[in-house]
């Protein structure tokens, strides 16, 4: 009796062993590839727990996350400097070639290895190679753009889907970046140059101005002044200046007289007052 107990025991605990090695997760952000005796099956399963047959049947999981990687390369630029570039590139695998790329290349950490690190590095290196050193920092955007299509379009043919590039940083060699840091230095000081040029010419004119426009006002009052004593002398008369000497007398007699009598004439002023 205990024997035949031992036994069902036994055997429930071996179903229960073959029921638990028959199952499988597919994780969240995977395809599950299925193999058969090694072989390879068409369909991937997706995420979720999964029956197999223990032994015959693996179930293997590939990331269909997106994912990054990084790379840097030693290049030469297009003038013949050393360049050494970073870059950070984010990418995905097709999920609907997913079974393709594990059948012709393998996992994910493979295709890193195998695909996407070498065509990193060439389009690195042809892009590095189509710029000046000078450029590749003044036209950092038009170099990404460059080395971005260059790596998708490699990359494409082995169904892997690039999702973003950045460059993360261009160095030189230190005999060239001191050569850069020198030019921008005297770029720098010709444009505060040319700046203090402009601005003394800028004051020069003004000056001039200024001095210009204080002549024609000193000439223009000393017209006015010589049309004015111009006019005054064709006007003038004696009777006139009689006639002012009345309208400023006060009517008092002067208390100082000359050799020829006295300073003002009243006959004449009375004269001229009674016209």
């Amino acid at each position: 009796m205990n024997l035949l107990r031992n036994l069902g025991r036994i055997l429930m605990a071996a179903a229960l062993v073959v029921g638990a090695s028959g199952c499988t997760q597919v994780d969240a952000g995977n395809l599950g590839v299925v193999t058969k005796w090694g072989e390879i099956q068409d369909i991937a399963l997706q995420e979720g727990i999964h029956f197999r047959t223990p032994v015959k049947t693996q179930i293997i999981n590939i990331s269909t996350r997106v994912h990054k990687m990084e790379a840097s390369a030693t290049a030469s630029s297009k003038d013949l400097q050393v360049v050494s570039t970073k870059i950070a590139l984010n990418y995905r695998l097709d999920a609907a070639r997913i079974v393709e790329i594990f059948r012709n290349i393998g996992t994910r950490v493979v295709v890193e290895n195998t695909i996407i690190d070498p065509a990193l590095q060439e389009s690195l290196k042809k892009a590095t190679a189509q710029y000046t050193a000078e450029e590749l920092i003044t036209k950092r955007q038009e170099v990404k753009e460059t080395l971005g299509d260059s790596i998708t379009l490699t990359l494409a043919k082995s169904d892997i889907l690039v999702t973003e590039l950045s460059i993360t940083d261009f160095q030189f060699d230190a005999q060239y970046q001191q050569a850069v840091e020198a030019k921008q230095v005297a770029e720098q000081r010709a444009l505060t140059a040319r700046n203090d040029l402009q601005r003394i010419k800028v004051e020069a004119e003004q000056a001039e101005a200024k001095a210009r426009g204080q002549a024609n006002a000193m000439l223009a009052r000393a017209e006015a002044e010589a049309k004015a004593q111009e006019l005054l002398r064709k006007t003038i008369s004696a009777e006139i200046v009689y006639l002012r000497a009345v309208e400023k007398w006060d009517g008092k007699q002067p208390t100082i007289v000359g050799e020829g009598g006295a300073i003002l004439d009243l006959g004449q002023i009375k004269k001229a007052a009674g016209r």
